[in-house]
């Protein structure tokens, strides 16, 4: 269980690490200026050092946290984790979480309401929760608590319920692989019967791998259920274009959970800054679920 919830944690932050230095780059552009990204980089639009990672990654952490510190009701002490981080002035910060946290006043719900309605013109359904709740299904091993703590942590910022709904698949089928399944199975368990279905069929999205949280969706299944090997997943996902990071972090959480920590690329994890952070949180996710 720990070789699990430590893959699935490498392996977003390895994907993550990999798609930061292609992020808002096309295909084509990739292809022009990398041929192809296979190893951790950095630079990119962020500048990254080699092995840094994104937003996706912090929140991550972040939502692990929270739930370490208070895993019966953990929606304050993880928006706690959100503001110190955000006061920590990162490099990348969405849109859409960053309107939420500058009018935060006590209420993450009504942040959300607001920001929604009054500063994002009714559109919050951006992949920003999605990136973060990998947490939830790695601590708690129940999947009616799962289900809830993960729409609780969606709501924080991002009031759309597509946001929301993309989480709660995302994390049965966390918690599936996490408990035994095998992770396509569980992929065609829980997508049959949503928006997400058509991915069955096997050909890539009609869209481009952006921000949106049904796009992002649409291609982390893709690249997870047209691939066999951990690798192969987030190197396609980081030369695919767009929103390379948040996507190859996605779908490489899953992989990575699958696969176990021990069967990641060692020239990839070794790479990674902040390990140390990484082990401790997935030592103590693993305390808690046991």
């Amino acid at each position: 269980m720990l070789n699990k919830i430590k893959g699935a944690l490498y392996g977003f932050a390895i994907g993550d690490a990999l798609g930061g230095t292609t992020e808002f780059l096309t295909k084509e552009e990739i292809k022009k200026k990398y041929g192809a990204v296979t190893e951790i980089l950095g630079g990119g639009a962020w500048k990254l050092e080699k092995g840094e990672t994104t937003d996706d990654t912090a929140m991550t952490l972040a939502v692990a946290r929270g739930i370490l510190q208070k895993p019966d009701d953990p929606i304050e002490a993880i928006g706690d984790e959100f503001l110190n981080w955000y006061r920590s002035r990162p490099k990348d910060v969405g849109i859409i979480i960053s309107t939420v946290l500058g009018i935060y006043d006590g209420d993450w719900n009504e942040a959300a309401r607001r920001a929604h309605y009054q500063f994002l013109d009714g559109r919050s359904a951006g992949n920003g929760s999605l990136m973060r709740c990998l947490p939830v299904a790695l601590a708690y091993g129940n999947l009616e608590t799962v289900e809830d703590i993960t729409r609780k942590q969606s709501r924080m910022t991002h009031y759309d319920m597509l946001a929301e709904e993309a989480c709660v698949i995302y994390n049965r089928i966390a918690f599936k692989v996490l408990h035994g399944s095998a992770l396509k199975q569980a992929i065609k368990e829980e997508i049959t019967g949503t928006i997400f279905e058509e991915i069955l069929d096997g050909r890539k999205p009609g869209n481009n791998p952006d921000g949106f949280v049904v796009h992002t969706m649409n291609w982390v299944l893709y690249w997870l259920l047209n691939n066999d090997n951990y690798l192969d997943v987030v190197v396609g996902a980081a030369n695919e274009g767009y929103d390379t990071d948040t996507i190859a972090a996605i779908a490489g959480g899953l992989a990575g959970l699958e696969s176990g920590f021990e069967e990641l690329p060692e020239g990839l994890w070794r790479e990674i800054l902040d390990k140390h952070l990484i082990d401790e949180v997935s030592i103590k996710l693993y305390k808690l679920l046991m």
